[in-house]
Parts: C-alpha cells; sequence; structure tokens
C-alpha cells in the first residue's frame, strides 16, 4: 500500500445548536485554511490571453503538467437532494461531502490514493478539510458506512464523516470531472491560487472512478470556469484584469450543473444553459 501523508484538517469544531438531524458543526473561530473563493465563465476564446496574464505574474502549480490535469469528484447528498437545495438558497452556513481523484480516473484501483473532503461555506469564506485514503478505505467509509483505520489525528474527521452519512442517509447522487489549469501566487501574492477548469463534464449513474461510463459536458465546451481563491485578498492586478474583460461574478456549482443537468432537480437561475 502506498504512503499516506499526514491529514489535511483543520482544528476541531464545536457543535452548534442547531437543527439536530442535521448534526451541524460551526468553527469556533476561522483559521489559515480558510478561503474566499470568487467565479467566472469565460469563453474558450479568451483563455490564451488570461494563461498569458497569470503565467507572468504567478507559478504554475508543482502538480500540474503544461496542459494541466484531471479533476474527478463524487458528490453524496441526501434522498432529498438537502445540499444541492442549501447551495441554491444560497444559505449562510452549508456543507458538502464528496470523494477526490486527481490524475487519470482510468488508473484508479483498490489502493489508489484519494480524497474524502467536507467543503463548508460559513458565511462568504469557504472551508475545507480532508484525509488522504485509499479508495478502497474510502468506499467502505462512505459507501459502506465502516469506520476505516487512521492515525489518531483523523479520527475525529472521520467520525463527522461517518456520523453524517449515517445520520442524513447520504449516497452518491454525482459525478464531475475537468481539466484543470492552476496557478499559485508569489512574493506579495502568496495564498493566491487561481485556475482554468476546461471540458466540464459529469454523469448520475457508475460512481466508481474507474467505471466504464459515458460521461457528458454538463457546461459547454465553449466555456472555461475560472475561479479565484485567496486567503486575506484578490490584487487589485487580477481586480483589473478582470474587469477589464469584463468578466462578472457567477454562482455556479459543478455539483448542482451536474444535478439538474441530468434531471434529478429543476434548472435553477444559476444554470448555465447548454449551446444552441
Amino acid at each position: 500500500m502506498r504512503p499516506l501523508p499526514p491529514l489535511e484538517e483543520a482544528p476541531p469544531l464545536e457543535e452548534a445548536a442547531a437543527d439536530a438531524g442535521h448534526a451541524l458543526r460551526a468553527p469556533s473561530k476561522l483559521h489559515a485554511f480558510n478561503r474566499y473563493e470568487i467565479k467566472y465563465l469565460v469563453d474558450r476564446s479568451m483563455v490564451d490571453e488570461l494563461r498569458h496574464e497569470f503565467a507572468a505574474r504567478m507559478d504554475l502549480d508543482a502538480h500540474a503538467a503544461r496542459a494541466g490535469y484531471g479533476v474527478w469528484s463524487v458528490y453524496y447528498d441526501t434522498p432529498s437532494l438537502r445540499f444541492y437545495w442549501e447551495k441554491i438558497e444560497g444559505l449562510r452556513f452549508r456543507r458538502k461531502l464528496r470523494l477526490r481523484h486527481y490524475g487519470d480516473r482510468f488508473t484508479v484501483d483498490d489502493d489508489t490514493p484519494v480524497f474524502v473532503e467536507i467543503k463548508q461555506r460559513v458565511n462568504r469564506v469557504t472551508q475545507k478539510r480532508r484525509v488522504r485514503v485509499p479508495y478502497r478505505q474510502a468506499r467502505e467509509l462512505c459507501d459502506q458506512r465502516q469506520m476505516i483505520e487512521y492515525p489518531w489525528t483523523g479520527h475525529g474527521f472521520l467520525e463527522e464523516v461517518l456520523g453524517l452519512v449515517n445520520g442524513l442517509d447520504l449516497r452518491p447522487v454525482a459525478m464531475t470531472g475537468y481539466q484543470r489549469e492552476a496557478f499559485i501566487g508569489r512574493d506579495a501574492d502568496v495564498g493566491l491560487r487561481v485556475t482554468l477548469d476546461h471540458r466540464v463534464r459529469g454523469r448520475d449513474r457508475d460512481f466508481h472512478f474507474g467505471a466504464e461510463a459515458e460521461n457528458r459536458l454538463i457546461i459547454p465546451a465553449s466555456r472555461a470556469v475560472l475561479e479565484v481563491k485567496a486567503n486575506d485578498r484578490v490584487p487589485y492586478w487580477l481586480t483589473d484584469l478582470t474587469a477589464k474583460r469584463n468578466l462578472s461574478v457567477v454562482r455556479v456549482s459543478k455539483y448542482c450543473q451536474s444535478v439538474e443537468a441530468f434531471g434529478r432537480a429543476p434548472r435553477s437561475v444559476f444554470h448555465v444553459p447548454e449551446e444552441n
């Protein structure tokens, strides 16, 4: 079995006195792993210019080849799509559970390391906590609902995941995948991360990462998703760049887009329409 890195997790959370069925936990304070996220939809015709601008001021992510890398996610939700509706309704505190794999999904086997993640939003701040485990263990935890072995530092997080899966009857609902180019800030922009996601696809069944299943575009191929993630502030050069390109902030969610594209929910006002 391949060695696993340490847990990527925030300090413990305090339970909030809210909706016992949801078993919500609210952070006692915000920590360094918190980020602000801003999303834009951009035409592919603009991508080359944006890439050139980013490369002049930022470094290519060390884990990314020149053509980027694949990002594949399986999202879990309740039978009534609670997490989906919380996103659509814009609740100030919301979360989602997912499994994530970086790279070629056709190489995934039981021993491939993947991430079990809880991504949550507290007001305008996005928080992400995760552990890296073999794919077999990730499925045991989230699909078979069994506690898995892990260094003691991660047990609180794993218990939270298992509590959500059992308490809310979570099951896989949607899968998304895309090719990502990633840039990281340098010098005064340390903590800044910018990504360009192309060919955003999804499916609503056969949720094993390596399954021989068809994925279809859920965002038109002529569009890419630009995400800006910053710990404290977005630098002026970047806000000027988006203003010069007339880019508008959007509330696009790849998970919600996949749910709606396959008819699991009505298309919301945030849905990116297909091309005619």
